[in-house]
């Protein structure tokens, strides 16, 4: 039976964009809780690190296998599929009697997010009022940084407020929005035409054109360091802050996730007129100066270091995600885009996902303040890279070398 379409595409475009701002809340709300749970069930830090790194490899999964399949079979299948996937997460979060459940509600989270990522921000902009396009494409940069943030926030004052029903709260009320996304998305217009190749469309495509690869590699320890910065600040700071700082309530780890995303958010929405390289450079400038005051606050116990220390790292992923995508994907042509986004994704996702799980271990061997220090050090060491292959990078164009990124100078 087909379904009658009874949305206008304005509608649609309001609804599909709010619903992909949830996944991305649905995301960091899970920050603030862990500490939560781990007090709960008595679990190792290894396995909370677990419970926050799986995400991140079962999106990763996800996007690589079903990333185009929009493409053919259409973009509301898939996004009614993945809200209600996301609603079965949501489902195993509301009744999880154990941490296992909790990992377990994180997959299907992880493979529910990966699937619908590309759908979302196809829609998004399809969706969109023909004179407000850029509007559109503002909203699929600015979801995720502006949903992980306000998600771990509204979780943190949640558990603050009412510790002992928290995760029954928040994820009840998460229940609610992605019953209703799913719903909402049934009657959302659809907006291309389905064409053939759809189980060939799961086979994994990373490809990176040869003319952009030198600029990949160069600027994939920036993307790196981006993504091991939202590993530390949604995944590490709550038990970071709990263990050094005796600063324990669910509300500051939350606070300082939306301080991180928040800075990220205005950079990037704020530096559209930044040439592409000036924008790396500053940003990771940004995250190299972020890691070092972040290492610096653990080690002395300094409070306020760490809170400057997310203001700069937020800035700096804003800008150089930004100037990252922006400088990479005007050289592909169209039919290439897809691959090279498959492999920056690739790039992010693996940082985020394996130093969280490896954070794990180390800080239960080795101390929660040691870990930190550690996994700071670490970041300092991966931006520091960045920044050194960015300025390396801005000279070779300056001059005037094609050989550097295949184009004109003056992008």
């Amino acid at each position: 039976m087909t379904v009658v379409n009874t949305l206008p595409r304005r509608t649609g475009f309001v609804g599909i964009s709010a619903a992909l701002v949830a996944f991305f809340i649905a995301a960091g709300a899970v920050t603030p809780l862990l500490p939560l749970y781990e007090k709960s069930w008595g679990f190792p830090h290894s396995t909370l690190t677990l419970a926050f790194g799986v995400y991140a490899i079962a999106l990763l999964a996800a996007l690589l296998v079903a990333g185009s399949l929009s493409d053919h079979v259409g973009r509301r299948p898939v996004l009614v599929g993945a809200l209600a996937l996301e609603l079965a997460a949501m489902l195993v979060f509301v009744t999880a009697p154990s941490i296992g459940w909790i990992i377990a509600g994180r997959v299907l989270q992880g493979i529910a997010t990966g699937a619908a990522s590309s759908a979302f921000g196809a829609a998004v902009v399809e969706l969109a009022p023909e004179r407000h396009k850029k509007l559109g494409a503002l909203m699929t940069s600015l979801a995720s940084t502006a949903g992980l943030g306000i998600g771990a926030l509204l979780s943190g004052l949640v558990a603050q407020s009412v510790p002992a029903e928290a995760a029954f709260t928040v994820w009840l009320v998460l229940v609610i929005v992605m019953a209703a996304g799913t719903v909402f998305a049934v009657f959302t217009p659809e907006t291309v035409t389905r064409r053939s190749g759809a189980l060939a469309s799961l086979t994994p495509r990373i490809s990176v054109p040869a003319r952009v690869r030198r600029q990949f590699a160069a600027t994939a320890p920036g993307v790196a360091s981006v993504f091991m910065t939202t590993a530390l600040f949604l995944g590490l700071v709550p038990i970071v802050f709990a263990a050094v700082f005796a600063a324990g309530g669910p509300v500051v780890g939350g606070l300082a996730a939306f301080v991180l995303f928040g800075a990220g958010a205005v950079v990037s929405a704020a530096t559209s007129g930044v040439r592409p390289r000036d924008l790396e450079v500053a940003g990771d400038l940004g995250l190299t100066a972020g890691s070092i005051l972040f290492v610096g606050g653990i080690a002395l116990g300094a409070f306020p270091l760490v809170w400057i220390a997310a203001i700069l790292s937020g800035a700096g992923m804003g800008a150089t995600f930004s100037g990252t995508i922006r400088g990479l994907v005007p050289q592909v042509e169209a039919h290439e885009r897809a691959g090279l986004f498959t492999a920056v994704f690739v790039v992010a996702y693996l940082a985020l996902g394996v130093s969280a799980i490896v954070a794990g271990p180390i800080a239960t061997a080795v101390g929660v303040a040691d870990m930190a220090i550690g996994f700071g050090v670490v970041l300092a060491l991966v931006s520091a890279l960045a920044l050194v292959l960015s300025l390396r990078g801005r000279a070779f164009q300056q001059r005037g070398d094609r050989s550097w990124t295949g184009v004109a100078a003056g992008r």
